[in-house]
């Protein structure tokens, strides 16, 4: 009887006020921190189900192509490996805090819109008029709550190591409206005492340590799950290492204050004032950040504009460009915002004056001040660290792909391309050049910020000095307009300097290479001379380069005073009248002018510099390279054949009319031994370069069946021990290198030596005897495994009796 007079008086009510209008009076007539309260919640309510539906809609579609293209999942080896990995999860103590904490706040809220409900049917019962807008805000507490509580359980069965980002914000923004609240009912409960108690007021208070907890999570993002996958298929790349050096550096996974803090910095730091650090304790690049990945963004964006347009050249920095541009907008929202709050103190120096001058404009003005000038100088300096970590990445990665792309080009130059490319020069194009590239992320926000700060800067002047910021427009045009000619005259200086450079050290590295010779014919002071007039030259482009660039620095550093000067000249014959806070003001946004003024010689002579190192790079990409299609390499076991050559036609220069090779036709079989013979220059080492696909094919077909190993006439030793050049890079097999020392004879030579394999051997093995070259090359062949071996005179260095044990050795 009670429940039916209850609902026909809800009922009642509800008809005769007009609901919709009425309930929109009563919200409106809330405190405006339940109102803001209950908006956030419902906003972030809707967009966690607007990111649900989408999520939701994305997996459909993508069930749907799965279904459509995978015709057999259960024969798909990779799906296979997938189910046998065993997962090993570990929830931690946090995420068990983490999800208690949200349904302790759950049921907190339900306590309070239970208690409510119950206090809005007692008063209708009794007659009273239901304000029902009342439970507007225990009823959004207990949805957003709800959703919180849920989506924090699911990450355990999601296995998510990190909240989501949403989940995260929402819990922050909790925190902050809880400390509104608090500090409300806290100024309530000293002015009214018991009066202002309520169940909100005790919910919020009981609410504290776990809002406070949560807030600290939202900031970290760590869940507590650790995952652990172990795969039977999976092994480490490198087993002998420890364990600390497999680790990926926290940056990768850092929460949003531990970024803005750099406080994932600390472990390594921590390590590094105990003790000196070693090679484990440096922990290993993200996958995003290694030069693999790097390589591979910047590669393809370059095929695809050599291709887009075959008759232009293509653009080197367009495609850096392409291949950073998130990284650079990154840095660039870093970089503005920097900018425009560094702006903000001599903006708001002039208030401050007319402040400490007795001048108040609104209660609290100075509270209000300081707290700006605290939160822009927060601000400058959280953005700074953030641009400066961002700027040294994006030359990180544009170093790395630009030096994998320059070598692997020296890898693949075609025979006459490396007539006109030394190794000297291409080791200037990744040590010099591609330095002076990656260096320029330093300066590539400059080209739009010195803009931005100057028209911050006028904006501000003219809010001081009225019309006279004219002048200090004019001047400045002025100051900037006068290092135009100065900046190509930079380009050319630099262009020559570069070329000299080239040339001495092409020169350099040819005298080195045959020292020898010219010890023997007491050539040194001769070529001493010659090397001295090179690097003259060299000097004298280094010094007009530098004197320029002296002349530019020279202007921009005292281009400030003169803007100031002009300035303030203006001002007076104008009339003008300057006060103390205006005056301060332009001088502080004069000093803060003065930076980008200062580094405008730099952005000039560095856009020069990367304009000649972009434009050398970009030809030396664009060289022609080993025909693609030169060899035929099939895969090991598919046929018997181990090398086949059929009606080939091969020659040096593609543009001669008289071939080098021609009317090749031969087949190996596998585990044949095949000599070629001839006299000196009859082409047998032309024939070895053209089963390898390093001389230019005119026609013809060359198959290879397996790996090839090739050991030249002429043996090339890396700086390094002995081991180090028969390794080559390849994992460390005992039993393996073993066989080959005893295979190439180098057992008695290595109990010669006073370090063994260990011994340190100089550039192209200077410390070395011929014959010992040459067997530690075959070494380095042997160790390899490859299926084919090409030999070219591997025995021109070494006696007989050693050249007649190495030829009888079988199956070594």
């Amino acid at each position: 009887m009670g429940i039916v007079l209850l609902l026909s008086k809800f009922i009642s009510s509800s008809s005769l006020t007009s609901s919709s209008h009425t309930l929109l009076r009563a919200i409106n007539g809330l405190p405006i921190l339940e109102l803001s309260s209950i908006c956030i919640n419902l906003t972030l309510f809707l967009v966690f189900l607007f990111i649900v539906s989408a999520r939701q809609f994305f997996v459909c579609i993508g069930r749907v192509r799965i279904i459509k293209d995978d015709s057999g999942a259960n024969s798909n080896p990779i799906r296979r490996s997938i189910d046998r990995e065993i997962r090993d999860i570990e929830i931690g103590k946090g995420f068990i805090a983490t999800v208690s904490s949200c349904f302790y706040v759950l049921l907190l809220q339900v306590l309070v819109l239970a208690t409510d409900g119950i206090g809005l049917i007692r008063g209708a019962l009794n007659g009273k008029t239901a304000n029902w807008s009342l439970l507007c805000l225990p009823a959004a507490q207990f949805l957003a709550w709800f959703v919180l509580s849920v989506s924090a359980l699911h990450c355990k069965f999601k296995v998510s190591e990190k909240f989501p980002l949403l989940l995260r914000v929402w819990w922050f923004v909790s925190f902050i409206i809880w400390l509104c609240s608090v500090y409300v009912d806290a100024k309530g409960f000293f002015r009214e005492g018991l009066n202002h108690l309520s169940a909100h007021v005790l919910a919020n208070f009981a609410a504290s340590p776990a809002l406070a907890f949560l807030f600290f999570v939202a900031i970290r993002g760590v869940t507590g799950i650790q995952v652990r996958r172990n795969s039977d298929l999976q092994e480490p790349l490198l087993p002998e290492e420890e364990a600390g050096c497999l680790k990926v550096t926290p940056y990768s996974e850092a929460g949003l204050f531990s970024l803005a803090t750099l406080s994932w910095l600390n472990p390594l730091l921590s390590v590094g004032a105990k003790r000196p650090l070693e090679l484990k304790d440096i922990p290993l690049l993200a996958p995003k950040d290694r030069a693999k990945t790097n390589y591979k963004a910047l590669n393809s964006n370059w095929e695809k504009l050599k291709a887009e347009n075959t008759s232009k050249q293509p653009s080197l920095a367009w495609a850096i460009l392409k291949s950073f541009w998130r990284e650079a907008a990154c840095n660039a929202v870093f970089a503005g915002l920097n900018t425009l709050v560094s702006y903000v103190g001599p903006y708001m120096i002039s208030y401050f004056v007319d402040y400490l001058g007795g001048n108040e404009t609104f209660p609290h003005e100075g509270y209000i001040l300081a707290g700006i000038f605290f939160s822009a100088k927060l601000v400058e300096t959280l953005t700074t660290r953030q641009w400066y970590l961002g700027v040294d990445i994006l030359g990180m990665h544009v170093r790395s792909a630009l030096t994998a792309m320059v070598y692997r080009k020296g890898l693949r130059l075609s025979s006459s391309a490396k007539q006109s490319h030394t190794s000297g020069e291409i080791v200037n194009y990744m040590a010099v050049d591609v330095q002076r590239v990656g260096d320029y992320s330093w300066y590539l926000h400059d080209i739009w910020m010195l803009p931005l700060q100057i028209i911050l800067a006028l904006a501000i002047l003219y809010k001081n000095v009225g019309i006279a910021s004219v002048a200090t427009f004019i001047a400045t045009i002025i100051s900037i307009v006068v290092t135009v000619p100065l900046a190509k005259l930079q380009e050319d200086y630099q262009d020559k300097l570069m070329a000299a450079k080239d040339d001495r050290m092409r020169k350099t590295s040819e005298c080195l290479r045959n020292m020898r010779i010219l010890k023997l014919h007491a050539w040194e002071d001769r070529y001493r001379m010659k090397l001295e007039e090179m690097r003259h030259v060299e000097f004298q482009w280094l010094r007009k380069a530098l004197y320029s660039q002296a002349f530019v620095t020279f202007i921009f550093w005292s281009s400030p005073i003169f803007v100031a000067a002009i300035t303030f000249a203006t001002s007076i014959l104008l009339g003008t009248q300057l006060t103390a806070g205006g005056v301060l003001s332009a001088l502080a946004t004069f000093r803060i002018l003065q930076e980008p003024l200062r580094n405008f010689p730099d952005l000039v002579s560095m856009m020069a510099q990367t304009k000649v190192s972009l434009d050398r790079i970009s030809g030396f990409l664009q060289e022609e390279e080993l025909q693609e299609d030169a060899t035929i390499v099939l895969p090991r076991g598919i046929t018997n054949m181990a090398i086949e050559i059929k009606n080939g036609e091969f020659c040096w220069d593609p543009t001669s009319s008289k071939l080098t090779l021609s009317g090749i036709q031969m087949k190996v079989e596998r585990g044949m031994r095949v000599a070629v013979c001839g006299m000196v220059g009859s082409g047998k080492s032309s024939f070895l370069s053209c089963i390898l696909g390093e001389i230019p094919k005119i026609s013809g077909e060359v198959r290879i069946c397996g790996s090839a190993a090739y050991v030249s006439q002429s043996a090339w030793i890396q700086s390094g021990n002995i081991e180090e050049n028969i390794l080559f890079g390849s994992p460390m097999d005992r039993a393996k290198y073993k066989k080959v020392l005893h295979a190439c004879s180098l057992k008695k030579d290595l109990e010669l030596l006073s370090h063994g394999d260990q011994t340190i051997i100089g550039d192209r093995g200077i410390n070395l005897s011929g014959g010992q070259k040459q067997r530690v090359q075959l070494a380095r062949a042997l160790y390899q495994d490859a299926d084919i071996y090409l030999l070219d005179d591997p025995f021109s260095a070494v006696d007989a009796h050693t050249g007649s044990e190495l030829f009888k050795v079988r199956n070594s």
